[in-house]
């Protein structure tokens, strides 16, 4: 494994972080806590360090299993969650993000997570007065101080917010979390420029294109109706399933798997710090590591062997 520093937060991030928004139910399985401890023992032995989650990844449910899987080591992890949101069933959120609710919410993700402090505490797709609310920020900047956050951070609803990018630093945030794959690379545009000069750390979201660029689905793949791809735009799905095609012929050496070289084709970037992949069981886990093989560190300027 190789690692990065996720901007002015000097934490050293894994370039293969582990997101979990799968153990929440919504991706086609539902889990129980020996699977979820299986994934979590391969990502301990592999490197892994940098764990994303959220409180509505179910209500706290994968941060419940989170908690109970790293309890033994939690400071050997760098646990990031968010807030904005409260999970009601499969895709059914109501939105909160008001001083006193994220307190709430804060709360009760420490007790899911069984731990005193959280290391990135980041706002989840918020927009509008929800992102511009004084009091939100003051509150969270108390529970830096208090030791409950150690940094906020941003999950940017769209991947071309440059506003909230371009404040980040105003509000105290130190990170940016944003969509971005080799599928779409808008962040390339004003993000990543404005989260360089400002030294915002980069997790880029969502870096295998829901899985299309795994390379295990082909044009006309059906989904369940309990995986969030179901719900895609079913035309959208086949112009970019035929799109990753013609990546796998073009541009994907025969020797590396489509999905490692996507991960690493992100980690390119030299604003990238770490790349957040699901994965469904210790296998994925360990191929989405495999990808750090792909990736050279050089000095301040991090690059990928990807072309």
């Amino acid at each position: 494994m190789k690692y990065r520093t996720l901007g002015k937060t000097g934490m050293d991030v894994s370039v293969i972080g582990l997101g979990t928004w799968q153990f929440g139910g919504e991706w086609g399985k539902e889990y129980n806590q020996s699977e979820v401890d299986a994934i979590f023992d391969k990502a301990r032995e592999t490197g892994i360090n940098f764990i994303d989650t959220a409180e509505c990844y179910g209500d706290h449910l994968s941060e419940k299993f989170i908690g109970k899987a790293i309890e033994k080591d939690r400071d050997q992890w760098i646990l990031a969650t968010k807030f904005g949101h409260k999970f009601h069933g499969l895709y059914d959120r109501t939105r909160h993000y008001k001083a006193d609710e994220v307190l709430g919410q804060l709360e009760d993700s420490l007790r899911a997570l069984r731990t005193d402090y959280i290391d990135l505490y980041q706002f989840h797709s918020g927009i509008g007065e929800e992102f511009n609310n004084d009091d939100l920020w003051t509150m969270l900047d108390k529970q830096v101080q208090a030791g409950k956050i150690k940094h906020v951070g941003l999950s940017i609803k769209k991947n071309d917010d440059i506003y909230q990018t371009r404040q980040a630093s105003q509000i105290g945030a130190e990170t940016i979390q944003v969509v971005y794959n080799r599928l779409d690379r808008t962040p390339e545009e004003e993000v990543f420029p404005s989260c360089e000069e400002q030294n915002l750390g980069v997790l880029a979201r969502v870096p295998l294109a829901s899985g299309y660029l795994s390379g295990k689905y082909k044009p006309g793949a059906v989904f369940s109706e309990n995986d969030v791809r179901h719900r895609h735009d079913q035309e959208e799905t086949r112009r970019k399933l035929e799109a990753v095609s013609e990546l796998k012929k073009n541009e994907v050496p025969e020797d590396v798997s489509m999905a490692q070289w996507s991960l690493a084709w992100c980690l390119k970037h030299s604003a990238v710090s770490s790349v957040i992949p699901g994965c469904k069981d210790p296998k994925q886990v360990e191929s989405n590591a495999k990808a750090a093989e792909l990736v050279m560190v050089n000095d301040s300027h991090p690059q990928s062997v990807i072309k």
